[in-house]
């Protein structure tokens, strides 16, 4: 049983695929399906065994499997099944090709965009070689390291193919039969000109429809000016322009809207769960292209539909580098509102919550610019901390007049006398804060009262951790760049990164070095084991994410951490040293005069790098003792870790006997569940951002969204900030997390998205390092720069153009990073599956 026709009876989970599974349940229900028919997985799996790719496929990697697939012929009767049903579809019909795996829509996970779809194939040759490379899709890196994330064996995975007509849109779109914002009594609509992958890949702003789901009437409708639209031609689609006259004309008619309601409404009961759909209008008429259930009837965490605002994950990305739990994100905000200048700026908020992940709100900080006639000065201040913005992305001021951005801003400015009173301070509470810590942690743990508890020590110890922190974070950092800029005018470029690196080296007191130069000591036999755990066991990757374990919390921690350290770092340290002390010599046998001044600047500039990095760490402290709290919270109420799915102040409502928070848990969870599946997000986003229709987009670009198509086309260069001088060759290991540090081989260059302290173990057995997300106070850069490897940070695309295994050329000085080992063939197959 090759091929089935779309809307067999047998045609199940098993046999079609998820996606497969669920267009046969709507054939069969005769609603408004594109014809076509299925190649079932036993057409795969007679593939598989015909050509003995089993064990391949069971220990191979993505490359060697896809290669072999490459090479493989579908056997002669398994085609003429494919090519009888093509048939019947019309001589040479334009048909689209999607895979359909077993593994999709399982409780708790997304596969959007993890195998591959073809559209507009025409004939018997582009027909079958799309198959085989729906197939092929299974074991692309992404589809497999996502199923091993989800503990899904690579035997008890299959793949079938949808083959259906195209239809000719004239219009295309989404349908919600939940309003995501205001679940239970609306619908939403989201429609664009054209095929509609311009909504789904986030190209445009699309018409919104929210439609009353007792009577279907329409109860609002935002029409958007829509510039561009996806047509197809015979060789593909293509984006083009909207003729002027349409752009701001409705997409939809009242009677098509409340046609696609009823629609949608029936494919809700067919499946009886809410469901998300997609569509397609030809002639007026319309047809559904896919229907999925909106699992788990989730939460919308997205700020980026407040309004058209400039997002980046610069510096916030590097401390807060995964999906938040609600509790976590509660107390983000509670951070947030302490460490930076300004706040909410007249309702537009300052930090976002976009599917999960921390984004700073740059049209803020541009509008406070303008009003303050500032604008260039904030914009270099910025630039060292949150990183350039890719070429074209315009910036999207708030809609705000400079007076009322003054008045807003007004509550918000000033403070330095405060301020300087904490800086002062800052000595006495790093003393001091481990041991009051420990204590509360105490009290934590025999509290029969944790509400009074909260009110009298914890909340008051939070927040003064905050502020310490955020004292210690608004002293002038930014000299550090203009040091630097000045520095290579006089010395040049690899003399000013060692006389501004040594700061480990002279006192042992940079606390993102601390965790791994302490580890060397405990290898050495200089420490106890518990001096080290007290010292270093709150530092983790994800120390912001308070449901996630300490690694003091795991027995076998710092064995593991023993057997990852290969290489001394004090070598490094020292080799440094020697390196900065022979640089000193140069420039004061050079500019004497000049000597003296910068090494005031320069010891100005390391203490308050030094008071950054301590409060930050005990900072984290104060993290790990709300994690304690709301997990005896878990404890006395008998919720266990659900806790972590509500805010602060609903754990506190739940400890007082308030019930009802505890029914947000379900939805909340999945909602975590789900973004936390999906790939990271871009490091700049302008407009509507929507994390699930990106993640679904095979074209998508990890480096920016631009809801307006005002960025420029994605570079193939890469470069970004130079974060430590000097050249280095060699192979690049490509590492998704922390986790994955084992593959890091000593003298190869790690590339990654961002870093942060629980990185660092892995930098001595560098060659170098490079990183999507940064810039020169970034945690990649000093820690690079400390210990004497080169760095380029901020690149925004290395991981989308360097593959695991390429040999690479970086360029610390210059900010530049080369591909110059990658074969022609191997770039050939990586722009066939992307």
């Amino acid at each position: 049983m090759n091929t089935l026709a779309l809307a067999d009876p047998r045609a199940e989970l098993e046999i079609v695929g998820g996606k497969g599974e669920s267009l046969a349940r709507l054939a069969r229900a005769r609603l408004p399906v594109p014809a076509g028919f299925h190649v079932t997985t036993g057409a795969y799996l007679d593939f598989v065994a015909r050509h003995g790719l089993r064990e391949a496929i069971l220990s191979g990697d993505a490359g060697e499997i896809q290669a072999l697939f490459a090479g493989c012929e579908i056997p002669p009767e398994i085609a003429e099944d494919i090519l009888a049903s093509y048939a019947a579809l019309g001589e040479n019909a334009a048909v689209a090709v999607r895979s359909s795996a077993t593994a999709e829509d399982l409780p708790g996970m997304s596969f959007a965009g993890q195998q591959d779809s073809y559209l507009n194939i025409r004939g018997a040759e582009q027909l079958l070689d799309a198959v085989k490379r729906c197939w092929a899709s299974l074991w692309t890196d992404r589809a497999i390291a996502y199923r091993d994330r989800h503990d899904i064996p690579r035997d008890q995975v299959a793949i079938a193919v949808v083959v259906q007509e195209l239809v000719p849109a004239d219009a295309a779109g989404v349908l919600f039969t939940e309003d995501r914002v205001s679940p239970h009594d609306r619908l939403t609509i989201n429609a664009a000109w054209g095929l509609g992958e311009a909504v789904v890949g986030g190209l445009v702003t699309p018409d919104t429809i929210t439609i009353d789901r007792a009577g279907l009437t329409v109860v609002e409708e935002r029409i958007a000016s829509k510039a561009v639209m996806t047509v197809r031609t015979p060789d593909g689609t293509r984006e083009e322009p909207v003729p002027p006259a349409r752009r701001d004309e409705p997409v939809l008619t009242s009677a098509q809207a409340t046609r696609l309601a009823e629609l949608g409404l029936a494919i809700e009961e067919l499946y009886g769960r809410a469901m998300d759909i997609e569509w397609a209008l030809h002639d007026g008429r319309p047809h559904i292209l896919q229907a999925r259930p909106i699992t788990g009837q989730r939460e919308v965490w997205n700020d980026s539909l407040k309004g058209d605002y400039l997002w980046t994950n610069g510096n916030l990305g590097e401390a807060i580098p995964s999906v938040m739990t609600p509790c976590t994100w509660s107390l983000v905000q509670a951070f947030i509102s302490e460490i930076m200048i300004v706040g909410d700026l007249g309702g537009h908020p300052i930090c976002g919550n976009i599917g999960g992940r921390v984004y700073m709100n740059m049209s803020l900080t541009a509008s406070l610019g303008r009003a303050l006639g500032m604008t260039k000065k904030i914009k270099d201040a910025q630039e060292p901390v949150y990183g350039r913005l890719p070429e074209g992305v315009q910036t999207p001021l708030l809609p705000m007049s400079r007076w009322q951005t003054l008045r807003a801003a007004r509550p918000m400015l000033g403070g330095r006398r405060e301020i300087q009173k904490l800086v002062e301070r800052i000595p006495e509470y790093i003393a001091q804060a481990p041991g009051r810590t420990e204590e509360l942690r105490a009290m934590i743990a025999e509290s029969d009262d944790l509400v009074a508890l909260w009110q009298s020590e914890i909340e008051p110890r939070f927040d003064e951790c905050n502020r310490m922190l955020a004292a210690a974070a608004r002293q002038d950092a930014g000299s550090l760049v203009y040091l630097g800029a000045r520095l290579t005018k006089l010395v040049g470029e690899a003399d000013a990164t060692v006389l501004m690196s040594g700061i480990q080296a002279r006192d042992g007191r940079l606390e993102s070095l601390g965790p791994l130069l302490g580890l060397s000591r405990l290898k050495r036999g200089e420490i106890s084991r518990e001096e080290y755990v007290r010292r270093y066991g709150h530092r983790c990757p994800d120390e912001f994410e308070v449901s996630a374990a300490r690694p003091v919390e795991d027995p076998a921690w710092i064995d593991e951490q023993l057997a990852g350290l290969t290489v001394d770092p004090t070598e490094l340290l020292e080799r440094q040293e020697a390196a900065s002390a022979a640089a000193w010599r140069r420039f004061r046998e050079r500019h004497p005069k000049q000597a003296e001044k910068f090494r005031r600047q320069i010891d100005r500039w390391e203490a308050i790098v030094r008071s950054r990095e301590e409060t930050r760490s005990e900072m984290m402290r104060g993290f790990w003792m709300v994690r304690d709290f709301v997990l005896r919270a878990g404890e006395v109420t008998g919720q266990g870790d659900d806790l972590f799915f509500l805010t602060v102040e609903e754990i506190l409502g739940v400890l007082r006997g308030w019930n009802r928070p505890l029914s947000y848990v379900a939805r909340r969870r999945a909602t975590y569940e789900l973004y936390k599946a999906l790939p990271p997000y871009p490091g700049v986003i302008r407009g509507r951002f929507d994390p699930e229709r990106w993640a679904a987009d095979p074209h998508r670009r990890g480096d920016v969204f631009d809801a307006e198509a005002t960025a420029a086309p994605p570079s193939q260069t890469i470069s970004g900030f130079p974060g430590a001088a000097g050249v280095v060759e060699g192979t690049a290991r490509v590492l998704a997390s922390v986790a994955e540090g084992d593959r890091l081989g000593e003298g190869e260059i790690l590339v990654t998205t961002v870093t942060n302290v629980g990185w660092t173990l892995l930098f001595p057995r560098a060659a170098a390092v490079v990183t999507d997300v940064g810039a020169p106070l970034s945690h990649a850069a000093i820690v690079a720069r400390e210990l004497g490897i080169p760095a380029v940070v901020g690149t925004r695309n290395a991981t989308m153009l360097v593959r695991d295994g390429d040999r690479i050329r970086v360029d610390g000085s210059k900010g530049s990073v080369e591909v110059i080992g990658e074969s022609a063939r191997e770039r050939e197959e990586a722009l066939v599956l992307s």
